[in-house]
């Protein structure tokens, strides 16, 4: 499916609006306004923006990772971002409009890196038994899929053809082990083909690549012919945690991978582009930073304004922790 000059330019102000709301995560953990982890996800927008928007319907189900604590995933479903920035900052959002994130398919995320890919076959199950054309995506970083529940599932899910794609952002980094040294390969995606699926390498710095990639892997799915591997190549600015040495092993990372990762910035090539082919002009480039800007200001201002949960009430620790 071509992209209209609409979808490019909202493609576009998603990944800006996913890198800003990154950044007041980790403005706010500086400032001591949050306390606690962030697993920030700058540098790897295009993965979840390009993987997501427009490839999904509604009913669909998303298992996302963790990387950036899944905010990308949720502005590509239309899920409001005033949860996200409350819950990080230790308030409870008030009033938050919207459809939930259960009714766009994200029933939360595994508390164990590799518990993605058993859950998601049980969600792909249910979508084949609902027999209403649904697919499942799920996300996962290279580091999970050194796990063994990563073969399990895949072989289920080809053995039983159920309507899933998977979807790999290989950020080279698994918390502090280079890919090359934890791999015996150089692409995730070669496993694909022990279990009689698809599997395709992408340049994860390009949206546009991304998108069709996983798009083509969705329909694949979604026409029962089964489920397929995307491996996304990208990388990620930080360190593993906010707050954590940015090492590779017991060194801090090489600054020329870093720089180098860096010229090549997905906002920046997908802005280029759009650019070059006139759908954008530096004047509306300027008008989505001034919105999103002012988009920031207010969910800080308005997480401020939430209240603390109180001691005396763990109905909020209940509605983070079980299912309504």
């Amino acid at each position: 499916m071509k992209l209209t000059k609409d979808q490019l330019i909202k493609l576009y102000t998603l990944m800006v609006r996913t890198r800003e709301l990154d950044g007041l995560i980790i403005n706010a953990l500086k400032t001591g306004k949050a306390i606690g982890f962030f697993h920030s996800g700058l540098g790897e927008e295009a993965v979840s923006i390009g993987g997501c928007t427009f490839t999904l319907k509604d009913d669909d189900y998303l298992y996302p990772h963790h990387r950036g604590h899944a905010i990308g995933f949720f502005l590509a479903r239309g899920l409001s971002p005033k949860s996200f920035v409350a819950y990080h900052l230790g308030k409870v959002p008030q009033d938050v409009e919207g459809p939930t994130p259960v009714e766009r398919g994200i029933f939360g995320v595994s508390g164990t890196i590799g518990g993605s890919f058993v859950l998601s076959v049980g969600m792909a199950i249910t979508a084949k038994k609902n027999g209403k054309g649904q697919v499942t995506a799920c996300f996962f970083g290279d580091g999970a899929a050194n796990r063994g529940t990563l073969h399990e599932a895949m072989n289920l899910a080809s053995v039983w053809n159920l309507p899933i794609a998977w979807i790999c952002e290989n950020n080279l980094y698994a918390q502090f082990m280079p890919f090359k040294d934890a791999f015996a390969r150089e692409d995730i995606a070669d496993i694909a083909a022990s279990y009689n699926m698809p599997g395709v390498v992408v340049d994860g710095q390009d949206v546009l690549a991304v998108h069709e990639a996983v798009q083509a892997a969705v329909a694949r799915a979604r026409a029962g012919d089964g489920p397929s591997l995307v491996e996304c190549k990208t990388y990620r600015y930080r360190g593993h945690s906010e707050g954590g040495p940015d090492i590779a092993h017991y060194e801090p990372r090489p600054t020329e991978e870093v720089e180098a990762w860096k010229k090549r910035d997905p906002i920046v090539l997908f802005r280029e582009a759009l650019l070059k082919q006139g759908t954008l002009t530096k004047a509306d480039i300027k008008k989505i930073d001034k919105e999103t800007e002012t988009e920031i200001e207010a969910l800080e201002q308005y997480a401020d304004e939430c209240p603390r949960p109180q001691p005396e009430d763990p109905s909020v620790l209940d509605r983070l922790l079980y299912a309504e």
